[in-house]
């Protein structure tokens, strides 16, 4: 018996595998995501883009200080860096909810300044299709409007929320009471 040559055995083995693989998905259109940190304050949907967050903690023990706003809840340590926690809500005109079991800090560091803002509840990463975006805002407080840049409409409208400008505003610079 004459035992086929290794390169047509090869071919074969092709051959079949070809056969028996299954075909491609049908192409997809690529669609543009825009990602971001869901969070609730005052029964409003907000989302913070994503490189604006450095992280979310549950809201920790912290120390009040004398001497600054009635939105400045204090300074806590957090892995042996001091974190001045802001009461976002309180800054912004608005109430936080009772509940402290839901209450979130997304921490913000830009340029310098290292806070905690405490929201309602946070809502975890948001993805929305970039086309859903409109740079018109609903009805929002007059206090927010500042730091928002447009809305995202989902189902219900994600207002976009900037920590980042919230950190060169000089009146959230200035807690001395």
């Amino acid at each position: 018996m004459i035992q086929p040559h290794p390169f047509q055995l090869l071919l074969g083995l092709e051959n079949r595998y070809r056969q028996q693989a299954a075909s491609l998905p049908a192409q997809q259109d690529n669609r543009e995501i825009w990602s971001g940190i869901g969070f609730r304050i005052g029964g409003q949907h907000y989302v913070a883009p994503m490189d604006e967050v450095g992280e979310v903690l549950p809201e920790p023990r912290f120390t009040q200080l004398p001497g600054v706003k009635a939105w400045v809840m204090g300074v806590a340590n957090v892995r042996g860096r001091l974190l001045p926690v802001m009461d976002l809500g309180a800054f912004l005109g608005l109430q936080l909810s009772d509940s402290r079991k839901n209450r979130r800090v997304m921490v913000v560091e830009r340029d310098g300044l290292f806070a905690g803002l405490t929201v309602d509840e946070v809502l975890g990463m948001q993805h929305f299709d970039v086309d859903c975006f409109d740079e018109t805002v609903g009805d929002i407080p007059d206090s927010i409007r500042p730091y928002v840049h447009g809305t995202f409409r989902r189902g219900q409208d994600w207002v976009v929320f900037s920590p980042h400008v919230l950190a060169t505003d000089d009146e959230f610079l200035d807690v001395v009471a």
